[in-house]
């Protein structure tokens, strides 16, 4: 198959660009939101934190041990997909959360895909 490119730049790279901006553009509309919507579901102060904490942690983590596991597969490719979807997926399923456990748990693993 022969690649596309658009004033030199790559089709693929175009709409990796798009899906990561759309991406983070729905994770930055989220985040000023959720703390109302936690406490809307009941959760505290300190289950915000936890939340928080608990979505940057598994961020964190999971970086370092994909980052090795794409190095020593060789293959970027297989692991975007599979990570905006992820991503996608557990965003919407924040929206039909009925309590704060739900939440937690969406959350940490919307991260997953990051």
């Amino acid at each position: 198959m022969k690649n596309e490119y658009i004033k030199g730049i790559s089709v693929n790279i175009i709409l990796l660009g798009i899906v990561s901006f759309l991406n983070d553009l729905s994770s930055e509309m989220i985040m000023p939101i959720l703390p109302m919507f936690i406490t809307a579901l009941g959760g505290t102060g300190l289950i915000i934190g936890l939340i928080g904490g608990l979505r940057d942690s598994v961020s964190s983590i999971l970086k370092v041990f994909c980052g090795y596991w794409s190095y020593s597969v060789g293959k970027r490719k297989v692991f975007v997909f599979p990570g905006y979807l992820t991503s996608a997926v557990f965003k919407l399923l924040l929206s039909f959360s009925k309590v704060w456990q739900h939440v937690l748990i969406f959350a940490g693993l919307e991260r997953v895909g990051k």
